[in-house]
């Protein structure tokens, strides 16, 4: 099984406000119950780690080879921030329900006005 996530000029720097725009490609023998891409920002560092789902778009009847393009309004915040104590970090993550497993691609971005995580 490969898949993958494309953003146009394979970007993975972004501004609040913007749109994340790409394709996910997939090929399987087996082909998918369910294919998804969420788009979501989580927490690293001390203390808990939360997970926040930021928007969700479901790919109707996959197939076993597939291309399927999307895009996503980033919101004006948080931005991606590296800090001593905590970070928060923004990612694409492609979820194709199969049986026996299922199988998970992600792809990392930066959310920041400068274009880099803020330190």
């Amino acid at each position: 099984m490969s898949a993958e996530i494309l953003t146009h000029l394979q970007q993975a720097a972004f501004g609040p406000g913007e749109t994340v725009r790409g394709d996910v490609r997939w090929s399987s023998v087996q082909t998918p119950k369910s294919a998804s891409l969420q788009l979501f920002f989580y927490t690293e560092g001390k203390g808990t780690r939360d997970v926040i789902l930021h928007d969700k778009q479901s790919f109707a009847t996959p197939l076993a080879q597939d291309t399927r393009a999307f895009a996503f309004k980033l919101p004006l915040a948080p931005t991606s921030f590296s800090g001593k104590l905590i970070s928060v970090r923004w990612a694409l993550e492609l979820i194709l329900e199969k049986s026996p497993k299922d199988e998970l691609v992600r792809l990392d971005l930066i959310v920041s006005p400068t274009g880099e995580e803020i330190h």
